[in-house]
């Protein structure tokens, strides 16, 4: 007797053949016939209760009840249909939406032309589910954010006062991982609904007033550039503006949350095998569903309110005036409606392009962003790229170059880097250009932004993106 003659009688393979198998050797050694062991195995998976006390079972039954109560992944027959834009992304993006989709609970996605390896979801990767959110397919950093303020100083004036808005960013801005500010900023999300869990009220106490109004590391920015504005649009009359642009999320407080709702995502689904391990969702009927979505949507809150504040800092050292702005999330999962149906959509680096939306799609520290007005196209579930998207991973951007090589490209560009890793370089980054050129049929392009002064977190900064 052998483990195809317990899986033929319909016990999963796995321990539980084992278990079986070694019980039917202690039932033939004590005399019973192949046959009848079979037999008797066969009742006892059709119903362990009523062998839950037989010893010659040593624990078969409570097995076999533990295991019929325990869920288990069921592959799906065919993938949730989904779009990609682009050409010659990484496989790794390419394998992450295929097991994508594959979930019981995706629907369908897009995978936009700036993707590149994530955890679970690729950046670039758009996914909606049914009923559900997957707290991987958010991000680490919720609600990580792009917002652009044009300010009333004449861009003709950037050269001039480079020496004094270089000044203006250094003593503004703060960066880096656990950053807080030596004077806390007051903001209304402080009064917001923080009794969420115990957790929330955890975070708000801990990290999330004495990081308000600071940026993260890794990509995170703050910058000072030219806004070209080629028709009237955004409220502002044709021209060149200059334009404060920032990036960043929620810090420390986004980063608990999605480390916590992660992990117990993962503990609720152990029957899901390890390539999509970091896809384990939370159903939104249920406790830590409906938590998370609560804790994201404050998330949100939150990570606007640190733009808010730095914009806020910025202009007031200048004495200037916001004339406009645009904004937006990438790393969110928003209720919506598509082809009828209410579901989750979940951006993890994208930016939402619904028809006549606005937002901002950077390029690197040496190439132009873009404002961009969505087209609403249904098969990007409404989406477009959050940016250039890295061509290389950091670890290779940090062994392939050096500052010496980079300086001569931000002086033909005109950038003052004040701070930066070397992994950020524009060489690790892909054309924007072509980016948007493969993009076009999602959005339309409003104005580009040359950024002229640049600072992010100093070298050798963990990267919190």
């Amino acid at each position: 007797m052998n483990g195809h003659d317990i899986t033929n009688l319909g016990y999963r393979e796995g321990p539980l053949t084992g278990h079986a198998l070694r019980v039917a050797k202690r039932l033939q050694r004590d005399g019973m016939s192949e046959t009848e062991i079979l037999q008797l195995l066969a009742d006892v998976l059709a119903n362990p209760l009523s062998y839950a006390g037989d010893p010659r079972l040593t624990g078969l039954p409570a097995a076999l009840i533990e295991e019929k109560n325990r869920p288990y992944y069921v592959p799906r027959d065919t993938p949730a249909p989904y779009q990609i834009w682009g050409e010659g992304l990484e496989e790794g993006a390419l394998a992450q939406m295929r097991n994508a989709a594959n979930l019981p609970v995706s629907v369908r996605g897009a995978l936009m032309p700036d993707a590149h390896q994530g955890y679970g979801l690729p950046i670039g990767g758009v996914l909606a589910t049914e009923n559900s959110v997957i707290p991987y397919a958010v991000g680490v950093d919720i609600a990580c954010r792009m917002k652009l303020s044009v300010l009333d100083i004449p861009a003709e004036r950037l050269e001039s006062m480079r020496q004094q808005l270089a000044n203006v960013l250094r003593r503004e801005t703060q960066f880096g991982t656990g950053a807080t500010l030596k004077r806390k900023e007051e903001h209304e999300v402080l009064d917001a609904d923080w009794n969420i869990t115990p957790l929330i009220r955890k975070i708000r106490a801990e990290k999330a007033h004495g990081q308000l109004g600071t940026s993260g590391s890794g990509n995170h920015f703050v910058e000072f550039g030219i806004l070209t504005l080629p028709a009237d649009d955004l409220g502002l009359k044709a021209g060149q503006y200059l334009a404060v642009l920032s990036h960043s999320g929620s810090r420390g407080a986004g980063a608990m949350i999605a480390g916590h709702y992660s992990k117990l995502a993962m503990t609720l689904h152990p029957e899901l095998p390890p390539e999509l391990r970091y896809l384990a969702w939370l159903d939104l009927d249920t406790e830590p569903g409906q938590e998370y979505m609560a804790a994201m949507n404050l998330m949100g809150q939150y990570a606007a309110a640190n733009h808010a504040v730095i914009h806020r800092k910025i202009a007031r050292a200048l004495g200037a005036k916001v004339l406009a702005g645009v904004e937006n999330h990438h790393n969110f999962a928003w209720r919506e409606k598509h082809d009828g149906r209410d579901l989750i959509v979940h951006r993890k680096g994208a930016t939402p392009a619904g028809a006549g939306v606005l937002g901002v799609i950077p390029g690197s520290m040496a190439a132009p962003g873009f404002v961009v007005r969505g087209k609403g196209v249904g098969a990007s579930l409404n989406s477009a790229s959050h940016g250039a998207g890295r061509k290389m991973s950091r670890t290779q951007a940090k062994n392939s170059f050096r500052w010496a090589g980079i300086r001569p490209l931000l002086e033909a560009a005109g950038v003052q880097l004040l701070s930066a890793g070397i992994d950020e370089n524009p060489l690790a980054y892909k054309d924007i250009e072509q980016v948007m050129a493969q993009q076009a049929d999602l959005v339309d392009i409003v104005a580009r932004f040359d950024p002229k002064i640049v600072r992010m977190a100093d070298e050798g900064e963990r990267p919190e993106d």
